[in-house]
């Protein structure tokens, strides 16, 4: 296959397009429940999760950030709680998995898994490998609570003040997600016009989604997907498998690192990511054989 600069940026034009129509309405959508303290009125439904994972009912505000917003949310209501770094890694393995999970579902309904299967296994998963988590040896934990002062929420006198910020934000984030897939997109044609990697194009498909994925990110690992799956390069099957290892186990040097810095084990985050998310990807996929053709 010749490497087509023309065709690899109008396929990176239209992955970033569809990912941008989801983050920024999402993203500002956010802010606003934010600003109007929202989520503070369904934190009772989540008290019964946090006794599960072993943390303290304070931090179920956390918890309903992070599942609804993002992980910066989720740290901002954790930090002022004087979390031990084994509760600091129970709360990162869990909403390491289910975070922000209105854009990312959205995400993945663009790969054809339905919105109600992403919530369900993304929910499942954090709350097996959350408890699992609590099980582990306290020895393998620090004994002394990490006290840091993490950069405080922006705080808006308006409504109108808000929406602007948010719209910068969602913006600049945009010419991020435009840029980066673009980039990503043209490396990943490039190596596959190589004739010594056209025979295995479907495995380097699939390493290469998931790698971005894992190291960067659904929505830029995604943005590869969707890019691949309009060009039908990788199967259905193949699609659902990157895809649900990617629910689990995305982002997972920034995300981990947020943790980090209060203490949090970092190899158990890592592993019980990377570990699981083999394991649950690969019984989905088998469970699913009969239902997903390639």
């Amino acid at each position: 296959m010749k490497f087509s600069p023309k065709l690899s940026f109008h396929s990176a034009l239209k992955s970033s397009l569809i990912i941008l129509k989801l983050v920024i309405p999402i993203y500002i959508l956010a802010d606003i429940l934010f600003y109007y303290n929202l989520l503070e009125y369904i934190t009772f439904f989540f008290e019964p999760l946090t006794s599960l994972l072993n943390l303290p009912t304070e931090a179920a505000l956390s918890i309903v950030s992070g599942i609804f917003l993002n992980l910066y949310a989720a740290i901002a209501f954790a930090a002022p709680l004087g979390l031990t770094p084994h509760e600091w890694t129970i709360l990162a393995v869990f909403l390491g998995i289910c975070h922000a999970l209105i854009v990312e579902t959205a995400i993945m309904k663009k790969l054809g898994i339905s919105k109600v299967f992403s919530i369900s296994l993304r929910l499942i998963a954090g709350l097996i490998v959350g408890f699992i988590t609590t099980l582990l040896p306290s020895s393998w934990f620090d004994s002394k609570i990490v006290d840091t002062n993490f950069p405080q929420t922006p705080q808006f006198d308006s409504l109108s003040q808000l929406l602007s910020h948010s719209i910068y934000e969602s913006l600049h984030l945009s010419i991020q997600i435009i840029i980066l897939i673009t980039t990503l997109i043209f490396i990943l044609d490039f190596i596959k016009s190589l004739k010594i990697v056209e025979e295995y194009s479907n495995k380097v498909n699939s390493a290469f989604s998931i790698l971005i994925g894992v190291v960067l990110g659904i929505t830029y690992g995604a943005g590869i997907l969707i890019s691949e799956y309009e060009k039908n390069t990788l199967s259905k099957k193949e699609i659902l498998y990157i895809g649900i290892f990617l629910m689990i186990c995305h982002a997972i040097i920034e995300d981990t690192l947020l943790f980090v810095i209060f203490g949090a084990n970092i190899w158990v985050i890592v592993l019980l990511r990377v570990i699981f998310a083999f394991i649950f990807a690969t019984i989905c996929v088998k469970a699913l054989s009969d239902k997903v053709k390639n």
